[in-house]
């Protein structure tokens, strides 16, 4: 908490490796929205999301083909979608993209939460992807990597 102080913000997300794997995740959770943090958790969804508390906005990668970790998707989470989450998929190309409409479609997930589309960074062009997700006339949101392009693969920022 004291790192978090240090700095002149009001949003902070959890983040890096898997943060429900970490003992401390829930806790630290619990403490920032004690002191009025806006908390956001970004997982795998390879856990349970709801060993977050109410209050953090739950951001779950799903994991397209392309990954080669499709098989560690916890399909239950969809169900415990509440206000305020999101998915997010990361699609190296025209494979993953038509798995993760396909996916969309049927968890009719575009009627329970924001759903964000992210370029696997240096693999996909942007412009492209951006291109898909136009022609399908869905509200799929095109997120890039904005951590890749400014800090590269350096962990830890």
């Amino acid at each position: 908490m004291e790192r978090v102080r240090a700095y002149p913000c009001t949003l902070v997300e959890i983040t890096g490796g898997e943060p429900l794997l970490q003992k401390g995740a829930r806790t630290l959770a619990d403490q920032l929205l004690a002191a009025d943090y806006t908390v956001l958790c970004e997982t795998s969804g390879e856990r349970d999301i709801d060993l977050m508390p109410l209050g953090v906005k739950r951001i779950i990668d799903l994991k397209a083909p392309g990954s080669d970790e499709v098989h560690s998707n916890r399909w239950e989470n969809i169900d415990q979608l509440r206000d305020g989450d999101e998915i997010k998929i990361v699609i190296k190309d025209r494979e993953d993209f038509d798995w993760a409409v396909e996916v969309v479609d049927q968890h009719q997930l575009i009627e329970k939460t924001p759903v964000l589309f992210s370029p696997v960074h240096g693999v996909l062009e942007a412009e492209l992807l951006a291109k898909w997700i136009l022609e399908t006339g869905l509200p799929i949101r095109f997120n890039n990597q904005l951590h890749k392009q400014i800090w590269g693969e350096r962990q830890g920022v």
